[in-house]
């Protein structure tokens, strides 16, 4: 029965292999050698000092080697399937030459060639299958295939001597196949030479007459497996490269980018599903009434990571494209009208570092029912029994007076330190042996910060102010209130005007909505709902003085901050065809040369210290 599924094998392998559709991987990655390369090449990251010097000390991990075989300047790709009845991952690498990939792997294999796995030379193409029987290499004058089936034995199969030995009716060639069927199965024999892979032959199953242990079930059962993959693989090589192998594209990639990624959302909430209602269907069978991963990917399609590495910074750009109807719902929340009187408190000159947000409240309130009602639709859950919940959320919640507890605008600023005294307290022993208690004052810097947030709430703020106050936690201090037990950080206050609420421990850095810091922050935020930005070399300076790092370490991070200026986040709050970018950028100082030989200069000066 070892060919029973054969036909069926081949048609999935044809499905998922055929290079047919280029959309139905659930991860893509892509380096674009060809993009990259128009920044920096290859021969000078290779050849930089501090990569040669590490290869001295490790001659394996040469990277040297890969330039006589790999096309740099092209583009390399990374992709795979999770949720397939044939889960794999596929390396795919432009090569120079087809010899040169036989070297290589002489090379590099030579302790598996030596026991008799050969490279095979089928003409158009050459494999190489290393122990491992789920792995192989394949390769032609274009391009090398690195190809792995993910799939595994599940352990369900694995016998104690307490457990029935079931394995005993089982064939060895009856295969194991989740998603098989009896049914109108058609039975075929494959040629000899479909077969260039070496494959062992699965150990004889027991019989009952053979020296029991009690892995013996499993261990033929793997080897059964096993076996099963190889022929896959088999297969899978031959539909790849007999007609010409065409290299995999995918539209979801950027090819603006260095580097750029792809995955599929709804596959990894899949993925992800599987691991957590297992346990839950076990006890009860409550698994039916968590999410469905199908509905996590009805919101959201997928989600890209892309890299760019440029003369004067380096940035990542996360894009999740959402489906048009929770893209409605994001671009509502995003796109926030901001409370003008929050920039009163903005300060005048840039601090060392800030972070301000500013989302529409209300509208992710009154969104809430609907995509909870969505996203737990299961059979066991009708749409009445949903509808009857979110009534309920909708009855209980009141959005628009929600809202006005926490309007959405949310700012964090970083000032500076300043030393302050503090007391300690110290336990010590007289002459008699008795503990006294000793305060002493001790000096200490502290960072200057301030958070500031915005309440439309005509009453709750006082209200739960005078509460403070009645139960001892603020303490009345002018128009603020001093958060008692806050002497180690400056004393915290908290200060309420109008519509702004402001916790801070410095009052000297809030400008009445003037000068120039606060024009650019009006400036950036009136195209994105959410910006921050870190000034490293400013906020080294500023700690170095603060007597809180050892002068060693000030040393390396003052270089740093001569090699790179500032760190700085962005998203916009409009989404461009249903997507959301989220940007971190790292600003070089200099750009003289690409941020990777920058970063690599870096390196070297650390190291060499």
């Amino acid at each position: 029965m070892k060919q029973i599924y054969t036909l069926l094998l081949l048609l999935a392998t044809y499905l998922t292999f055929g290079q047919i559709n280029k959309n139905e991987y659930d991860y893509f990655v892509q380096f674009n050698g060809n993009q990259l390369s128009k920044k920096v090449s290859v021969a000078e990251i290779l050849n930089h000092p501090i990569i040669t010097k590490y290869s001295a000390k490790k001659p394996d991990l040469d990277f040297t080697k890969y330039t006589s075989l790999i096309q740099l300047d092209q583009k390399i790709t990374i992709h795979g399937k999770f949720s397939d009845s044939i889960p794999y991952y596929q390396v795919t690498i432009p090569v120079k030459s087809k010899e040169a990939v036989k070297q290589f792997i002489i090379k590099e294999f030579g302790n598996d060639l030596a026991e008799n796995v050969q490279i095979q030379d089928l003409g158009k193409y050459a494999v190489f299958n290393a122990k491992a029987k789920k792995k192989i290499f394949a390769w032609n004058d274009n391009y090398l295939v690195i190809l792995e089936l993910t799939q595994r034995l599940p352990s369900r199969f694995y016998t104690t001597e307490n457990q029935a030995v079931w394995q005993d009716s089982i064939a060895v060639d009856e295969v194991y196949d989740e998603n098989k069927s009896d049914e109108n199965s058609i039975t075929i024999d494959t040629p000899a030479n479909d077969a260039p892979i070496a494959i062992e032959e699965a150990p004889v199953p027991y019989n009952g007459e053979q020296e029991y242990t009690a892995s013996a079930p499993y261990t033929i059962q793997q080897a059964t497996f096993d076996l099963e993959q190889a022929e896959k693989l088999n297969q899978i090589i031959k539909s790849l490269f007999e007609n010409g192998f065409t290299a995999p594209t995918s539209e979801k990639i950027n090819a603006n980018a260095d580097i750029s990624s792809w995955i599929n959302y709804s596959a990894a909430m899949t993925s992800l599903y599987s691991v957590y209602n297992y346990p839950m269907s076990i006890f009860g069978g409550y698994d039916k009434f968590l999410p469905m991963q199908k509905n996590f990917g009805n919101f959201i399609k997928g989600i890209n990571l892309d890299f760019y590495f440029d003369s004067n910074n380096a940035r990542v750009e996360e894009v999740v494209e959402y489906s048009p109807e929770l893209a409605e719902v994001v671009s509502k929340i995003t796109n926030r009208k901001i409370n003008k009187n929050v920039f009163n408190y903005f300060p005048a000159q840039k601090p060392l570092g800030y972070m301000s947000y500013h989302l529409n409240t209300r509208a992710a309130l009154e969104n809430f029912p609907s995509l909870t009602a969505d996203i737990f639709q299961s059979p066991k859950l009708i749409k009445e029994d949903i509808a009857i919940i979110t009534d309920l959320i909708s009855t209980i919640v009141d959005e628009e007076a929600t809202a006005t507890l926490f309007d959405g605008d949310l700012s964090a600023f970083l000032y500076g330190f300043k030393e302050i005294e503090v007391v300690t307290k110290s336990y010590e022993y007289d002459e008699n042996y008795e503990e006294k208690i000793i305060d002493k004052k001790t000096k200490k810097s502290v960072p200057l910060f301030s958070v500031i947030f915005t309440s439309t709430h005509p009453t709750f703020a006082d209200k739960l102010m005078q509460l403070g106050v009645r139960k001892k936690v603020l303490v009345p201090n002018g128009n603020s209130y001093i958060i008692t037990g806050t002497q180690d950080y400056g004393d915290i206050f908290i200060k309420k005007d109008k519509d702004v609420i402001v916790i801070a421990n410095t009052p000297d850095y809030f400008n009445a909505g003037n000068g120039t810091f606060s024009g650019e922050a009006k400036k950036d935020l009136k195209k994105n709902y959410m910006f921050g930005k870190l000034n490293m070399a400013e906020l080294i300076n500023a700690f170095g003085k603060s007597g809180e790092v050892k002068s060693s370490d000030l040393g390396k991070f003052s270089k740093f901050s001569e090699q790179f200026s500032d760190v700085t986040i962005e998203s916009p709050k409009k989404l461009i065809n249903n997507k959301l970018v989220f940007a971190f950028k790292l600003n070089a100082v200099k750009s003289d040369k690409n941020i990777i030989l920058q970063t690599l200069d870096f390196a070297q000066e650390l190291s060499s210290k």
